[in-house]
């Protein structure tokens, strides 16, 4: 995602909107929800996932990611509206850590809050929807790289976490600990199965630790 505003993207067509007439503040709450939920804070990957399944959280599904515009389109959407959340939340002595790689509520400090003075470039970038609006394909394929290929590595764990009956966040040793617990089982010297054995030890290749 952008460290910094594309070129072609610098307010050709601002389309800053107020929060409260944002077009997608039916999802500030079910954002918000998820958050509190997990003070530790979220990827983005990780939040989309949890928002995704949710009725209220209507265009923030996964379901949108499977080509670069549908994830570019998301990832913009949510952005949008954590910087916007990221106002209201301030007058309350809060504050939103916003990246792709963690996304935490938090107590504005006072050195946090001199930061939040100056100027944030990429808040204007992402409370612009003219950005969105302006984005052609060759721009976001150049955008997403990345992020893309790391979507895809985290779709491809949650996978094989679920082949081993698991579901993400899931720790080093209770990955190692289901997947003794799974061979001893499914072995065939123990009559087990050995196609679901071998997809057992397939999936743990793909976690790193076959």
């Amino acid at each position: 995602m952008p460290r910094q505003m594309p070129p072609a993207a610098r307010y050709t067509h601002a389309m800053f909107c107020d929060v409260n007439d944002c077009p997608h503040r039916h999802l500030f709450e079910p954002i918000l929800q998820e958050l509190r939920a997990a003070p530790a804070g979220l990827s983005e990957y990780e939040l989309l996932r949890r928002l995704s399944p949710r009725a209220d959280a209507e265009g923030l599904s996964t379901e949108q990611l499977r080509d670069a515009m549908g994830l570019f389109r998301v990832h913009f959407t949510l952005f949008h509206c954590l910087y916007h959340l990221r106002e209201m939340l301030l007058p309350e002595g809060r504050d939103l850590t916003i990246n792709c790689l963690r996304i935490a509520m938090g107590a504005v400090s006072d050195a946090g809050g001199q930061a939040l003075s100056a100027h944030d470039p990429l808040a204007d970038y992402y409370l612009d929807l003219g950005n969105l609006e302006t984005m052609d394909a060759a721009q976001v394929e150049a955008l997403l790289g990345d992020f893309w290929r790391l979507f895809q590595r985290n779709s491809r764990r949650d996978e094989a976490l679920g082949v081993l009956g698991l579901e993400g966040p899931a720790s080093d040793a209770e990955i190692k600990a289901q997947y003794r617990r799974l061979a001893m089982q499914h072995h065939p010297d123990r009559g087990g199965d050995p196609h679901t054995l071998q997809r057992i030890n397939e999936a743990m290749t793909v976690l790193g630790k076959g």
